[in-house]
């Protein structure tokens, strides 16, 4: 069975990178449309469009994260393949209309980290494959909760587009990738993660997901719009021109009101978050 290594961009999936050579290396970046968010280096920006095969702006994740996976390619010396979706921009989209999406409706996930990277296996390997995934020895409820969805075969599916019948399409369930945890069977705590990560030159984002992650607690999101206001105002943006009933990435509270808050000391890390998809760094 091949092995794949599923790169977030945060310190331990590169760990694992690191640590557990695999066939392949691969990472999916969430992008962007709005200029406001445009990635500073023109350069780097043509580079990465060239990588994805598709125009990149910019990115709703910290900056940084293009810079993280460069190095890390560096380091490890393996090629690391980048693959991409739609624009967070075109997600949100319904009729026209903007749909967001929040907790119970993480279509996001789906669309921009789990179906590219479902094209790009369905394309060159189109094998079940054993995917490693970046959950420490303390996550094991994480694991549980993803091992619970496989099928009788300890396989995860994704349902896709099979072929066409009469005037629709027709969709199947189909058994793409065997979970494994190395860390969790090494017993690999942050740590030694953080420790490893010291002395390398490999940079890193202060967080590695989208800087306006509905998961993330509201003091932590009030942090980040401090030290990404034009990026976290697309996410306010977003939920002040919505047209659906879902016009809310959290419950109780909008974004707006997150940024106008008093600010907050940095107490939080990135162990503050519960989200089981294992494909966007939390």
């Amino acid at each position: 069975m091949k092995t794949v290594n599923s790169l977030s961009g945060g310190k331990t999936s590169s760990y694992i990178a690191a640590n557990y050579p695999a066939d392949y290396n691969v990472f999916s970046l969430v992008r962007t449309d709005d200029k406001k968010c445009l990635f500073p280096d023109a350069k780097i920006r043509q580079a990465v469009s060239d990588r994805l095969g598709t125009e990149f702006i910019g990115t709703l994740e910290e900056d940084t994260i293009i810079y993280t996976m460069l190095d890390l390619e560096q380091y490890i010396g393996s090629k690391i393949d980048w693959v991409t979706g739609k624009t967070f921009d075109d997600v949100i989209l319904r009729n026209g209309k903007k749909y967001l999406p929040n907790v119970t409706q993480r279509f996001c996930t789906t669309e921009m980290k789990l179906q590219p990277l479902f094209d790009w296996w369905r394309k060159g390997i189109n094998e079940v494959v054993e995917m490693r995934i970046g959950f420490r020895a303390n996550e094991g409820s994480r694991a549980k909760t993803m091992l619970s969805k496989t099928n009788e075969n300890g396989n995860s599916t994704f349902k896709a587009i099979v072929g066409k019948r009469k005037t629709q399409n027709k969709w199947s369930d189909i058994e793409w990738q065997k979970p494994k945890f190395p860390l969790i069977e090494d017993n690999i705590y942050k740590d030694k993660v953080e420790k490893y990560w010291s002395d390398k030159n490999v940079r890193f984002a202060y967080m590695n997901n989208c800087v306006g992650c509905f998961h993330r607690n509201p003091v932590l999101l009030k942090l980040m719009s401090d030290k990404h206001p034009n990026k976290f105002q697309w996410f306010i943006d977003a939920e002040q021109d919505t047209g659906y009933n879902v016009r809310a990435f959290k419950n109780g509270i909008s974004y707006d009101k997150i940024k106008d808050s008093l600010k907050q000391t940095e107490l939080f890390d990135d162990d503050f978050n519960e989200c089981d998809s294992g494909h966007c760094g939390l």
